[in-house]
């Protein structure tokens, strides 16, 4: 069976990060082989939440795993506190990466056009050097303007592009894409939640990708506001996919139809943002590949 190492933190409450990964990637055919960055009571969204640091107990794992001769088939990385983290990540790379391991990078570092309390120029540099040992990465478009140009730029940036109408704007989103691609040389960058509403049509969310220099679009209504963990969902549903030698797109289209149906009943039931999406229902949907 192949395995994915998912470097990431448990919250007990929230559905995200390794929460949200391990049924995802488990029900896709593919061992979640979790790495625990810090144990929390709760995602760091709510009012309130406990945090027990793991940071220190890493290198103890990654030991016991090197003398199992540990070999990933993927790497899956998101949410980090600190730098020190990102080196554990960078470290855990170097040491377990084989020929045909697929790394992905889910680089958290904002959104909606601004930088997340974590947020530091040394974060991004470490992140910088995460990207650039990944095949995929998953930003946001803050992220992905974070990544290019560092925060101040980013909140110009991303201003202007606000201002920007339908397909104008889409446009100036794939140039974003194609340069990032270009930059960390990947072999594909998805961008991730990009509001979009063209003449006459409803508001809708897309996701970018650009691959081997070409860009394309998916698209799905725009339901609710912002939930806990989607990012980490769709991340997840990528990594599984990929290494099970899914297309990019197909990966993405059903990702994206997944998070369509568990947004549209986190809607209807009510079920306030930090709790996550109510996705349990729809993982069969992820079985049918």
């Amino acid at each position: 069976m192949k395995k994915i190492a998912v470097i990431q933190d448990l919250s007990g409450l929230g559905k995200c990060s390794l929460t949200a990964a391990i049924p995802v990637i488990s029900v896709m055919g593919v061992q979640a082989v979790p790495l625990p960055t810090a144990v929390l009571s709760n995602q760091t969204g709510y009012p309130s939440y406990y945090c027990d640091d793991y940071t220190e107990h890493m290198e103890q794992i990654m030991e016991e795993w090197e003398k199992r001769t540990f070999s990933p088939d993927g790497i899956y990385t998101g949410f980090l506190a600190d730098e020190e983290q990102a080196d554990k990540i960078l470290d855990f790379i170097r040491r377990f990466r084989q020929e045909k391991t697929m790394v992905l990078v889910d680089p958290v570092m904002g959104d909606n056009g601004r930088a997340y309390g974590i947020y530091t120029r040394g974060l991004r540099e470490k992140m910088i050097q995460l990207v650039k040992s990944a095949q995929v990465i998953t930003p946001n478009l803050t992220e992905a303007l974070l990544l290019l140009y560092g925060k101040e730029e980013m909140e110009k940036r991303y201003a202007e592009l606000l201002e920007l109408d339908g397909e104008k704007r889409l446009e100036q989103i794939e140039k974003v894409g194609e340069q990032l691609a270009k930059e960390y040389e990947l072999q594909a960058a998805v961008i991730t939640g990009v509001e979009f509403r063209a003449e006459l049509c409803a508001q809708q969310m897309g996701n970018l990708v650009v691959e081997n220099g070409q860009a394309s679009w998916c698209f799905a209504p725009k339901l609710g506001g912002s939930y806990s963990g989607t990012g980490d969902l769709f991340a997840s549903v990528l990594s599984a996919g990929l290494v099970k030698g899914m297309s990019m797109m197909t990966c993405v289209e059903l990702a994206v139809n997944f998070l369509s149906k568990a947004i549209a009943q986190t809607v209807q039931e009510g079920t306030d943002r930090n709790d996550g999406v109510c996705f349990e229902t729809y993982l069969g949907e992820l079985c049918k590949i």
